[in-house]
């Protein structure tokens, strides 16, 4: 604490978490040894610049040989003296490698995208399918109104219309049908990164070596259930010096036009992997579920019924949140260094939070019909009708959360036999306030709140709770280095504006005509941000030895029940089943946003997995 100055306050050191919820030795010599590992990958930039300086941090590429290089022959480890720009980073495990050799060859694993199509991130088909079956399939949502309207103040920000017309969509559409009998055949989906990004454009702009638009993306369901993608458009809101700039980009057979398509589908990307990371993956999991551990360990006994349920999924999750709240979302942190918005990351999640964030939209069916993606049919399987019939995430996903659901109404069922034996039991009741009241302060009279007044609305409460912290986590974690592990697929920033941008500079798109590839990786992240994004997705997407799945043996019930005995294995049984289905569904090639060639399956939402990266497994819990 300053002082002189009450209301700031400096931390030093870990951030403190209780003893019992520390890490294992397994796990902890585990991590250890990953995070060490990829400390190393991510001195590979000192490999070859030489030396780090202030210049070599923000080196682009210099040619896609180089990136390739990662994975295919591996990089000369320099001496540890030429690491420092690693040692705000991870000071501790910088004094470890110290003591292991001085050189060596690196090489990254190739990530699993890769493996199956070393282009594929060049194809907008491609572009398309990963916000179905990738790592944020939370983004994508129904176009439901024409034309799209900001809800910024237009004084401030430029006209809330968007510039995107019908007659532009329709001609990306080959005048199949128009707009209008697009939106009511739900044919238009879109990521629509506009409003979230579009105040913080200049503030971000301000910093080196980054920039940011507020963006729109449009995508049209084609007939055989993919996505075709029509238009980005990119905004710079107005500013006392300039006026607002727009521009709507298209894909197109002209060379000028293609590569600037390129760039835009680079921003656009930066913007979802920001979204990714900063929303869907550590504002939804990561930091939502404390609160419920927080209250659950302060409000109900170990022997309560209800905390019995709960601690699995609670497993690891604030030692983890204490490891990234020291240098990943930390001030100078990995994330602050490396993605596009920089120092106004954790800013921007607060935001979100306070917009976006509500209790009872984080249940899977509901967050899917608040999108648009799904509607409420009492005749379809799991209750409602995907807009998209091939959406793997949603698909694999509602299996998921209907055998947890069971489960739990099953446990439910047993412990509490009617709406007086919720509401009346009153360490339950005292966990929900904190969780309310506590947790969620400045939230805590909003309507949407759940009451636990019954059977039901305990049993859901809890669904949705057990889903957060064990399947939304693994959809949006155990995939990240599958997909962003090449980074020309999942920029994690983009640094330069786009060569047409007003007022144009000449001589930077004389460069840009003269050689739109070195434009292109100049936009992308830096040597050191790449790979050192790279490396932290790496360690993210690892499974311990010591991982505890949804469903597993290792958290069968303690007691000896034999209606909950019997439920669980009913759980664990159908989760085995739900692995089969998925298996199939990746070899239909009627299903081609999850089977086809190059096309890697949909196996994030698989329960059961190997250590290692593999792009599969449901942890009880956030554990990584």
């Amino acid at each position: 604490m300053d002082h002189a100055d009450p209301k700031s306050e400096t931390r030093k050191g870990n951030v403190y978490v209780p003893r019992d919820e520390e890490f294992s030795e397994v796990k902890n010599a585990q991590f250890l040894l990953k995070t060490l590992q990829s400390v190393l990958h991510a001195a590979v930039p000192a490999a070859q610049s030489a030396l780090i300086d202030n210049l070599s941090l923000n080196l682009p590429f210099p040619s896609f040989f180089v990136i390739d290089k990662l994975f295919e022959d591996g990089v000369e480890l320099p001496g540890v003296e030429k690491l420092g720009f690693l040692h705000s980073i991870v000071p501790r495990l910088l004094e470890l490698l110290r003591d292991s050799p001085g050189d060596k060859i690196l090489l990254f694993d190739t990530p699993a995208n890769v493996q199956k199509d070393k282009f594929a991130w060049l194809r907008d088909e491609e572009f398309a399918r990963e916000t179905l079956a990738g790592i944020n399939p939370y983004a994508i949502e129904l176009v439901r109104e024409f034309p799209l309207k900001s809800k910024l103040d237009p004084a401030v920000y430029g006209p809330a219309e968007s510039a995107i017309t019908a007659d532009l969509l329709e001609e990306q559409m080959r005048r199949v049908m128009t707009v209008e009998e697009a939106i009511s055949q739900k044919r238009l989906f879109m990521l629509d990164f506009h409003d979230l990004f579009l105040p913080y454009v200049h503030k971000i702009r301000s910093l080196d070596h980054t920039t940011m638009y507020g963006s729109r993306t449009i995508f049209f369901l084609t007939d055989d259930g993919t996505l075709r993608l029509l238009a980005i458009e990119l905004t710079r809101p107005a500013s006392p010096s300039q006026p607002q700039w727009r521009q709507v980009f298209t894909p197109s057979t002209d060379t000028t036009k293609s590569w600037l398509w390129r760039m835009a589908k680079a921003h656009v990307r930066a913007h979802d992997a920001g979204h990714h990371e900063l929303i869907t993956h550590w504002l939804r999991t990561h930091c939502a579920v404390e609160p419920y551990i927080i209250a659950a360990n302060r409000q109900l006994s170990e022997m309560h019924p209800i905390y019995q349920l709960l601690h699995p999924h609670f497993r690891y999750t604030m030692r983890i949140n204490a490891l990234a709240r020291s240098r990943l979302i930390s001030a100078a942190g990995i994330i602050e260094l490396s993605f596009s918005p920089q120092k106004y990351s954790m800013e921007l999640s607060s935001v979100a939070y306070d917009k976006l964030w509500r209790f009872d939209m984080e249940a899977l069916p509901a967050d899917l019909v608040r999108r648009g993606m799904a509607e409420e049919d009492p005749t379809a399987e799991h209750g409602l009708k995907l807009a998209i019939e091939d959406y793997p995430f949603a698909n694999d996903g509602l299996l998921i959360w209907d055998a947890i659901k069971t489960w739990v109404q099953a446990y439910v069922a047993r412990f509490y036999p009617d709406a007086d034996s919720v509401a009346g039991d009153e360490e339950l009741q005292a966990f929900w306030t904190e969780v309310r009241t506590k947790g969620h302060g400045d939230k805590k009279d909003a309507p949407w709140w759940p009451k636990l007044d019954s059977p039901e609305s305990l049993a859901h409460t809890l669904t949705t709770i057990v889903w957060v912290a064990a399947a939304h986590h693994a959809a949006v974690n155990f995939g990240q280095y599958d997909f962003g592990g090449y980074f020309p697929n999942r920029p994690s920033i983009a640094r330069t504006v786009m060569p047409v941008e007003e007022p144009v500079d000449g001589a930077a798109m004389e460069r840009f005509l003269d050689n739109p590839d070195q434009a292109l990786r100049e936009c992308f992240p830096s040597q050191v941000q790449a790979t050192v994004v790279m490396a932290v997705l790496d360690v993210l997407s690892t499974h311990s030895t010591d991982e505890e799945y949804l469903g597993g043996e290792q958290t069968r019930p303690w007691n000896s029940d034999a209606a909950v005995q019997a439920a669980y294995a009913g759980f664990t049984a159908r989760l085995k089943e739900i692995e089969g289905v998925i298996d199939g569904r990746n070899k239909d090639r009627k299903l081609k946003n999850r089977c086809g060639a190059g096309i890697l399956p949909y196996q994030l939402m698989k329960p059961f997995s190997d250590a290692g990266v593999t792009g599969m497994g449901i942890p009880n819990s956030t554990s990584i």
